[in-house]
């Protein structure tokens, strides 16, 4: 080591320290040629603690020192630990999103974060996350033969999270936010016609699941929301069906949950058809309640298994392809029998309003989706029209 005037010797390093900017924290050289800087900065646990920042030049250190500096004045804080991305999921699940989440929801994150953010990407750093990171790993799942909307799901997830980290000030930004992924593609399923679906409710009669059937053609109810009806639910002096609970699967078993959202709770007129069904479907509950005894499963819901338990929602939808499959049907998804609704609402000048609200669309703009789209049978009638109004004839 040199030595001063005063006989002291002095640590190299100080020397190449010693010529910083005011403020900028301590930068020197190591041994192995790289350049390494340090300053004291805020933390997010309130304290100030002393950061190192590396680069293959004093340029490189001197800047990342400002910038951390610069964020530092600002009160945007570091992390006072170097969070692995798998922990802070881990910890996310354990504290954060349970307060926050429906338990479905809670259970598509959960599955996400298990089976595909924590193998992925759970070693990374979280503050040293970057979109070029989520995006490849993104576009790996793309390639390995994922579906689309799995992983959106998996963006989602991992957004929601992220987002949760800015809040407690671990990282500047969301880097899931800028991630682009292809559109879905839209499902190519036209929904029956009123004579489609007259001949499939005639077909399904006789089934153990006719009224449930009716139940989603009629009101347009989503699967979850027609096994989620309870006998509480059901007014027969106000003539009116309350649309408050769907049926889930969530963790294995079968729950049964509040609607997700506001626009979704609904009290919807009950037909005399339905009425009077409804009516003989209690009678013939009772009776299987009589003869199950014991064994019959209390749950206060309107449609049950054989011994009073949830109906599995899997089940409704195997049940309704075996009756397309074996009738000879046009192909179309359980779900579509919701649209179906919509498109009959829309051909009956149904206001979108009301539509809306039957519905239980939360906002209009779904609803208005339904009542822009056209079909093969209004495009023929409006072509029909012009060609009449240019050679006195129409498209048959």
């Amino acid at each position: 080591m040199a030595k001063t005037t005063s006989g002291v010797a002095e640590d190299p390093r100080r020397k190449r320290a010693s010529k910083r900017a005011n403020g900028e924290g301590t930068i020197y050289q190591r041994k192995d040629g790289r350049w390494e800087g340090a300053a004291f900065v805020l933390a997010s646990d309130g304290t100030y603690k002393r950061v190192r920042k590396y680069g293959k030049t004093r340029e490189e250190v001197h800047g990342k020192l400002v910038e951390l500096q610069d964020r530092s004045r600002r009160g945007m804080p570091v992390s006072d630990r170097p969070w692995k991305l798998g922990e802070y999921l881990d910890y996310w699940l354990e504290h954060v999103a349970p307060l926050r989440l429906r338990a479905t929801t809670y259970a598509k994150y959960e599955t996400m974060v298990r089976l595909y953010l924590k193998p992925g990407l759970g070693k990374q750093r979280l503050d040293r996350l970057r979109v070029t990171t989520i995006q490849t790993y993104l576009n790996r799942q793309l390639s390995a033969g994922h579906s689309v909307a799995t992983v959106y799901a998996m963006k989602v997830t991992l957004s929601a999270a992220l987002t949760r980290a800015m809040r407690e000030e671990l990282i500047p930004t969301n880097p899931a936010r800028l991630v682009t992924l292809p559109s879905e593609a839209p499902s190519t399923n036209r929904p029956w016609s009123a004579e489609e679906a007259r001949r499939f409710l005639s077909l399904a009669k006789p089934l153990p699941y006719y009224l449930p059937f009716v139940f989603l053609l009629l009101y347009g109810l989503r699967r979850g929301e027609v096994l989620g009806i309870g006998w509480d639910d059901v007014d027969l002096d106000e003539n009116t069906i309350r649309i408050a609970w769907q049926i889930q699967r969530i963790k294995g078993k079968l729950v049964r949950v509040p609607v997700k959202t506001n626009a979704g709770r609904r009290t919807l007129p009950l037909v005399p058809f339905v009425r009077d069904a409804l009516i003989e479907h209690a009678a013939l509950q009772a009776n299987a309640k009589r003869k199950a005894g014991e064994d019959w499963q209390e749950s206060g819901l309107v449609f049950t298994s054989r011994t009073g338990g949830p109906i599995e929602p899997r089940n409704l939808g195997r049940a309704f392809e075996r009756l397309i499959d074996g009738q000879g049907l046009r192909r179309i998804r359980l779900h579509d029998l919701r649209h179906t609704t919509g498109t009959l609402l829309k051909n009956l000048k149904v206001s979108p309003r009301d539509a809306k609200e039957i519905l239980g669309h939360a906002r209009i703009s779904v609803t208005m989706e339904i009542y822009t789209h056209g079909d093969q049978d209004s495009h023929r009638e409006a072509i029909g029209k012009i060609s009449g109004e240019l050679f006195g004839d129409g498209i048959r």
